[in-house]
Order: C-alpha cells, then structure tokens, then sequence
C-alpha cells in the first residue's frame, strides 16, 4: 500500500558551493532514500534550499564589499545546479530570501508569539562599539568553554560540536573588527526548552525513537539530560526575516528558528504548483516526516524545531533523522575556510559525466557511524576495482556477447538447470534484501549488495562459460545469456537510487523504453521475466571507464597548492618591529657568501650545517632549512650572510653567522640571493 513521505534535506548555506563532505553526509543518502521510496510506489514529497540569513553570508558580503543578497543570489544558483549536476532528485529546491518563506515564518512566530510560547528577557549581548553592532553567532570568536578550542564561533564549536551563545566564549573577540567587545542590553524573545522537556524525553528517550542511530539517540539524550535552556529566537541583525511583532523593529528572526520553517515554506511552494495540498505532508498522521541531516544539525531537528512544532500544535514530528557523521579529506578536516574540500563544479570539469563515480564512492564509504576519510586513491579504486571491473565488465560482456551471437535479440531459453533456478531466485531475493538496508538508513551497505548482484553475474557468466559452450552446446548458451540478461536488467532497476546515470544508460542498452511497461522494484521479485525473449536489446557502451594515476596525482597536487595558495592569502602580515636608529642598522655586517659544503645534522628534521665562504672566512653556519632543501640542492647557492652574529651553539655545533630566508607567495621557503651573479663573495651590503 502506498505510504506518503516528506523528506527534507539540510539547506546548505549559500555563501560558497557545496563540496564532497555535504553530498555524502545528507544529499546522496536523502536521494537514494527519496528515489527507492518513489520506486516502490510511494507518494514522496523531496524538500530543500538554500539557507540565506546566515551570519556567515553577511560575514562573506562585507569582506567583498558586495550585499548579502549578491552572495545568496550567486550561491543559490550555484548549488541548485550542483544537486541537478548529481542527480539530487528534489521536488522542490527553494530558497529562504522567497516571499512565501518569509510570509510562512513570520506567521509561525506570530502564532506561537499569539499563544505565549515566548519569553520576553533583556539580556546583556556582547557589542562592538567601533562597528556600531552586536555581535551574533559568527560574527564573534573566542575559547570555547568546554574544549578550549581558541577559534570557537558565538553560536558554536566545531572541534568538539558543543552549541554556544556568544556570552559562553572565553576572551571574545569580534570578527569585525578584531576589537574587545562590550555588554550591552538588549531586548529579546526566547522559545523556553525546558518547558517542551518532559515532552521530549516521553517523546524519545521513552517513546519509540531507540531504532534512532545511536549517534543521534546520543546525542539527544546528552541534551536532554543535562537539562534545557530557553534559546532565543530573535536576532539583532539587519539581514533576514523582521520580527513581526511590536518591539521587533530593527530585530529579525534568528536563523535556526528561520532555516527549518523553509522545509514547509519549500513544501508549499511546491504544492501550489503541483496542484497538491501542502498540509497533507505537514500535518497528516499518516505522513512520515525523516530529516536527512549531519551531525552538528542533530540539536536543531531533534530538539529545537521539534518543540516549535509542538509548540504551534498543528504538525506531525519527525519519524526519523538519520544524521551522518563527518566525512574528512585525505585525513584532514574539510574546511571551506581553509580551501581544504572537493568542490562539486570542480569535480565535473576533471571529471566530467563521472557523477555516479563520485556517488558510489561517497555511499560505499559514508560517514554512517563514524567519521569517515575520502582519499583519492579509494575514490580510484572504488571506481577501478568494483564499478569497472565487476558491475561494468558483467554488463559489457552481457551485451557484447547478445550482440556477437544473437544480433542483440534475447534468445528462448530452455530447460533450466539447478544452478539458473539458483541464480533466478537470487535475483529475486535481492530487491528485499537492499529494501532493508535502505529502510534501516544504512546505504553503504546497501550499495554494497548491489554490488554483490553484479558479483553474482560474472560468477555465473564465469562458472558457465557462453563463449565456450557456444561451439558445443547452442540450447545451454542460449539459457545461460537468457538468465545473464534477467541479472542486467535487474541491475539496470535496483541501480538507479545509488546510480541514476548509470542506471538511465543501461535501461538504454537493454531498451527498456520498449517493453509494454519498464520494470518496477517490485517486478523483480513478483515478474517471472524481466526481458522477454526475442526482445532486441542495445549496442554495448561502456558504463565506466578506468581512473588512471595521473588523474589522482593531479586531484592531490591540486589540493596541496590550492592549501598553500588559501594559507599565503590568509597570512597574516607582521607588524612593524619597534624602531631603531640608522646607528643599530649600521652594526649589521652583511655580506655576500657561496654555500661550499652542506650535510643534514643527525638526528634533527629541520637542521642543515652549512660551510660558506664569506670572503672573509669559511665559517660554518646551522641553518633550520632541512625540511625545505636536501643538503646537494643547496651547495654553489649565492646567498646574503649576517656574519657579525654572536656565535652559538646548536646540538653542539658552533653556528657563525645566520642564512637570510623569507617565503614566497605560496609560503615556500627561498633564500634572499644578491641580484647579480658576478658580485664577489665577501661584498658587503648596505
């Protein structure tokens, strides 16, 4: 019986494009659930935008002199063709900048503000005097409380998750403008938690939410556990949705009571242009609502907008949220700051057509139950060893062969031996069999036994050999190809939640369109045949093609350059040492030297001992240069010389005399060399 489902994604914020570690801790996984839901019949309604109010997005406009709404308007149509780009299958992708958003949250404020569920409080907010503003969420840094991470951010703490209010930071700083903030009285309005708590805990540490990941259960029970706080739901900003209410001007609402109220506004939208009726996916029992999300969103769909849906009264609750963990990059955080992250435009222009690549990689290596790491060389082994060598053999062989005996025509099979009714009801057995991976939320396994499918096929065509049986027995190899064709075609359904593109070309090849009606999940397991006999099937096109090392090799040279470019723009400058007298700079004796002799200093990674010549003398000069040159790279360099430096000791050798460096625009390590090449070693500079 068909069941009806609203499922929302996290809305990514729009002040950059969206990278690996979104698609494989919410898209991909909400895609692949969304497609399967409709593939078994199911009324599905897929809800997402784009998240415009955040702080960051003022942040990023006032560093680029432009408005916040340049900044969304450029990343929303970015990220909207990105999710088409990788088959996200949304019904409806909006926007939070969209009158009917706006007009759909300030009639939830106003409802919930009609019905007293608000605190008033004036409370003390920090305050940049020099920018003339409070100071919100990101747009405050400082010690986090409970981890001492020194970079914490005013509404949170991405090394430990711990959510914050900008009062909590030790040693605040704003981001404006860098200067000490004040406190400053302000008027505000709160959602008080700790009224909705008995609530949530009935809800789900006592209710029926223990079949939640444990990640999330977790969480949420730590929450609750520790006791709620009001949290408040106004901002003092001039960048989002205005506060409805008399008080409210110059304040707007705070963008995590904003951002999830766009999953109705988004439906909404969606609805009216569908001719469908919006409240049946919002406030009809029989609807199962799961927010597809990550991990630092658990609070805020778990807690927060649950008790704004009790609160007004009229909504279902969420049947699930199945947030993922992290997903890193070649073992380091990705970070948008920090250019640290595979951006999904760029995959497309190295990789182009290679959508499902990317997919299948993601999903066979999600961050399910724990962090998890992309590396390149997985990406190219996924790839290598399972899409082309198991799923892109068995059909290419499957096709290649109907075509070179058959002309493409499906033969009539005969008698079926043990081993093809063995075969069948495998096939048969596997829509179940990854339903319930899917049902459970676990698609890296999932995908894991779609694979296996294809695992079945090549052991079959292997065990029986066509090409061999094709000179000696005509009947046995047109069964065998018969029941290879049945595996293709049931590869080329349960294929398209994890591998839409995929599975497009290879309904394609086998000419699915043709058929009375293209076969359905279901059909797999109830149909006797999935492709009839003497159906006329497809030339063979490849379905993925081999990734080579120089491919991977420049996705990991792009990524250091790119990291060192992001640390030498981000660099900050040194300030200006203490002034000294033309006197002081006349006592340093600098001269111009050739570097004789260089051996690494043992037991040490950064030291190199150095013999120059000076013009003076061949002195010896320990110079922290090891990590940068290799002792050969170094010998007949021209380099300038501090020679009247105190000698001192290091690691019991005598240093004469200091190598002068500095760093170049990529924060590489380069010698200060004299601008000639003719100068004599020992002239001195001035």
């Amino acid at each position: 019986m068909s069941k009806r489902y609203t499922i929302t994604a996290a809305l990514p914020y729009t002040n950059g494009p969206i990278h690996i570690g979104h698609l494989a801790g919410v898209y991909v996984p909400a895609d692949i659930y969304a497609r399967y839901l409709r593939l078994t019949g199911n009324d599905v309604a897929f809800i997402c935008g784009s998240d415009e109010h955040g702080v960051p997005i003022t942040i990023k406009a006032k560093k680029e002199g432009v408005t916040p709404q340049d900044i969304v308007d450029k990343y929303h149509a970015i990220i909207k063709q990105s999710f088409v780009d990788f088959g996200i299958s949304l019904d409806n992708y909006s926007r939070t900048t969209a009158k009917i958003h706006h007009d759909t949250a300030q009639e939830f404020f106003k409802t919930l503000y009609d019905k007293n569920e608000f605190v008033e409080e004036v409370t003390e907010q920090l305050y940049d005097e020099e920018a003339n503003q409070f100071l919100a969420d990101r747009f405050v840094t400082g010690t986090c409380p409970k981890c001492g991470n020194e970079e914490a951010y005013g509404d949170q703490c991405e090394s430990c998750g711990t959510s914050l209010n900008a009062t909590d930071l030790i040693n605040p700083k704003s981001a404006i403008t860098g200067n000490v903030p004040t406190l400053k009285e302000t008027k505000h309005w709160f959602l008080p938690l700790n009224k909705h708590e008995e609530f949530l805990r009935e809800w789900i540490l006592k209710g029926h939410k223990k079949d939640w990941k444990p990640n999330v259960y977790g969480q949420v029970k730590s929450w609750i556990d520790d006791g709620l706080r009001p949290r408040a739901v106004t901002r003092d900003l001039d960048w989002g949705i205005p506060v409805p209410v008399e008080g409210g001007e110059g304040k707007v609402l705070y963008v995590w009571f904003d951002a999830p109220i766009g999953y109705i506004s988004a439906t909404k939208e969606w609805a009216e242009r569908e001719g469908k009726n919006w409240e049946d996916y919002w406030k009809d029992e029989d609807t199962k609502l799961v927010h597809f999300i990550g991990k630092d969103n658990i609070v805020f769909h778990c807690i927060i907008f649950p008790s704004m849906l009790k609160a007004e009264g009229s909504y279902i609750l969420p049947e699930n949220v199945p947030a993922n963990e992290f997903l890193n990059l070649e073992g380091q955080k990705l970070s948008t700051s920090k250019n640290w992250a595979v951006w999904l435009p760029d995959y497309l222009i190295d990789f182009p057509n290679q959508q499902d690549v990317l997919r299948y990689a993601l999903t066979a290596n999600a961050p399910e139950t724990k962090d998890n790491d992309f590396t390149w060389k997985d990406f190219q082994a996924r790839n290598n060893n399972e899409l082309v060598a198991i799923f892109g053999n068995f059909i290419n062989r499957v096709v290649v062969l109907t075509n070179k005996y058959y002309n493409g025509i499906i033969p009539e099979p005969s008698d079926y031996s043990a081993i093809d009714q063995e075969i069948l009801a495998a096939v048969k057995a596997y829509p179940a069999v990854i339903s319930s991976s899917i049902e459970r939320y676990r698609f890296r396994e999932a995908s894991q036994e779609l694979m296996n499918l294809a695992r079945l096929g090549n052991k079959y065509l292997a065990d029986e050999e066509p090409w061999k049986t094709v000179k000696t027995d005509e009947a046995r190899t047109k069964t065998v190809m018969f029941v290879a064709l049945q595996i293709a075609s049931a590869l080329a359904v349960l294929s398209e939640p994890f591998l839409p593109f995929t599975s497009n070309k290879l309904k394609s090849i086998l000419c699915h369109s043709a058929l009375d009606a293209e076969s359905t999940w279901d059909d797999i397991s109830s149909k006797e045949l999935l492709l009839p006999a003497n159906h006329k099937i497809g030339k063979a096109d490849l379905l993925f093609s081999k990734i080579e090392d120089a491919q991977i090799e420049a996705q990991l040279e792009k990524l250091i350059a790119s990291k060192k470019a992001n640390e030498a723009a981000n660099k900050a400058v040194e300030p200006q040492k203490e002034e000294i007298t033309f006197e002081d700079f006349t006592k340093l004796d600098l001269r111009v030297g050739t570097i004789i002799e260089a051996e690494k200093m043992p037991k040490t990674k950064k030291l190199l001992v150095l013999k120059v010549d000076t013009g003076l003398d061949t002195r010896t000069i320990v110079s922290g240069i090891a990590e940068s040159f290799k002792p050969e790279e170094v010998i007949g360099k021209r380099v300038t010389v501090l020679v009247n430096l105190a000698p001192r000791k290091l690691r019991g050798v005598e240093s004469q005399g200091m190598i002068l460096m500095t760093e170049d625009e990529g924060g590489n390590l380069v010698f200060v060399n004299p601008d000639k090449d003719n100068v004599s070693n020992g002239l001195q500079i001035s």
